[in-house]
């Protein structure tokens, strides 16, 4: 932190092992999602690296504080993937909308990017059902819990794939 406060007042850095300063001409952009100002009060961030990088600030909030994000955002990577994989999916079942609008998403924009390419992978073509969400997301949803569970594949569908991984030497296209 005083490294880079010192850069941000003196607009200047020195290489490592030199000691002639170089003259910079930046602008630091940073993003966190952490409460600087708490940690501040912590000692844990300088308050004056704090002024310093605080010249404009902007809040993005949360996907679970923008719910009505979700369907956009995700028919956003479904367009993404389809271009990519070349798979004619073209958005979500209703059901599945309304499972993913209901999940908490801890793992905010990044996991529900990696929901739909898990879905992606399962989906044949059309739109992505509830079924091809992840299970984590599924076993959040009450009403598709024992569903879930059931759908999951039995400890036997595990031994075969590993059986079948094996033989086929670890390769998993020639597995597949």
């Amino acid at each position: 932190q005083v490294k880079l406060l010192r850069v941000l007042e003196d607009k200047k850095i020195e290489r490592v092992g030199d000691n002639k300063p170089i003259a910079v001409d930046v602008r630091i952009i940073t993003a966190t999602n952490k409460n600087l100002e708490t940690l501040i009060a912590e000692g844990l961030f300088r308050e004056d690296l704090f002024f310093r990088i605080n010249v404009f600030p902007l809040y993005c909030p949360s996907l679970a504080q923008r719910r009505e994000d979700i369907p956009l955002i995700a028919q956003s990577f479904i367009h993404r993937n389809a271009v990519s994989s070349g798979k004619k999916i073209d958005g979500l079942s209703p059901q599945a909308l309304e499972i993913l609008s209901r999940y908490p998403w801890p793992g905010n924009v990044r996991e529900l990017h990696n929901a739909i390419e898990y879905a992606f992978v399962l989906c044949p073509a059309g739109s992505i059902e509830a079924s091809h969400l992840p299970p984590k997301i599924l076993m959040d949803d009450p009403s598709r819990a024992s569903e879930c569970i059931a759908d999951s594949g039995s400890l036997h569908d595990r031994e075969r794939l590993i059986q079948v991984l094996r033989q086929a030497g670890g390769n998993q296209s020639e597995a597949a």
